[in-house]
């Protein structure tokens, strides 16, 4: 018989044969092991993909999230500018819009790479000015502003810069709630810290 157990040797110390079990019957502790292993190695990859694939989606929709939004947008004042010119705050960037007759230009600074804000006021309107560490002319800026919005539009990039170098996500605040913490940033700022985004503010952590 095929499944016949044989004995495969006799042992003294207990007067019994050892027999050799067919695979079916015993299977092998150690091919056990090794694919519980395997098994196991395959259900963590699977799970470490998922969760990355998560995350990745998660990254993605936060960026997106941030390029689309624009927080204030502010124009030179007509007739002062025939063409007016017009300063865009997102989440992630400013973008400085230069219109001229049927034609524009455009040039955008990411806020980590805004060094500081400046404003100049006159009797009637204001001028902005961001210097950046990466553009190079140094300095943008656009004239005949409305000055109370311009002064908002600095408060805005000055707390964006600050939130930026503390790392706060600012995704998680709608739009009106971001605004409300930057202008509680700006209201808590210390005197001595004006004109520097490196101070850091842990009631404002978003976590």
């Amino acid at each position: 018989m095929n499944n016949q157990l044989k004995p495969s040797y006799f042992s003294r110390a207990n007067d019994r044969f050892i027999y050799n079990f067919p695979p079916d019957d015993k299977p092998n502790p150690r091919q056990q092991l090794e694919k519980s292993l395997v098994e196991k190695g395959k259900d963590e990859n699977t799970k470490n993909q998922a969760e990355k694939k998560a995350v990745d989606k998660q990254m993605v929709n936060d960026l997106v999230k941030k390029s689309n939004r624009c927080i204030i947008s502010i124009s030179s004042l007509f007739p002062w500018n025939i063409f007016p010119n017009t300063i865009d705050v997102e989440e992630s960037r400013v973008t400085f819009i230069f219109r001229q007759f049927m034609s524009s230009r455009s040039h955008s600074v990411d806020i980590k790479d805004i060094s500081n804000v400046f404003i100049e006021s006159s009797l009637f309107f204001a001028t902005l000015q961001i210097v950046s560490r990466t553009y190079i002319k140094n300095k943008i800026k656009i004239n005949f502003l409305h000055k109370e919005k311009a002064e908002r539009v600095k408060m805005i990039i000055e707390g964006l810069r600050t939130f930026a170098n503390n790392d706060i996500d600012t995704s998680i605040y709608e739009v009106d709630e971001l605004v409300s913490k930057l202008a509680e940033l700006e209201t808590n700022r210390p005197l001595s810290s004006v004109g520097n985004s490196e101070v850091i503010y842990p009631y404002l952590s978003s976590k």
